[in-house]
């Protein structure tokens, strides 16, 4: 099941985490780590086979996934992604 929530706080400092990083996906690829961003309720990292950020969620106390290309992560920071699409793991 798929649900909606608001880019909150602690998940907009991420995203200026990484978009400060200035890396290129390449760069990112050599890094990979799946818990490099910790922030509030929100874990993740860079996975190189996805070629995405994937985050895990925590909200209560149920864990769920999602996961950002940069172009995306770099709407957050503009305000033109206001909601993220999370799922329940598998």
């Amino acid at each position: 099941m798929i649900h909606k929530v608001k880019v909150e706080k602690d998940f907009r400092k991420i995203c200026e985490q990484i978009i400060d990083e200035n890396k290129s996906i390449h760069e990112w690829c050599e890094i990979e780590s799946d818990d490099m961003f910790q922030n509030g309720n929100y874990i993740g990292g860079f996975d190189a086979t996805e070629e995405e950020f994937c985050f895990s969620y925590f909200f209560n106390e149920k864990e769920y996934w999602f996961q950002l290309s940069i172009d995306e992560i770099k709407k957050i920071i503009d305000n033109r992604i206001l909601y993220i699409e999370i799922t329940e793991p598998f």
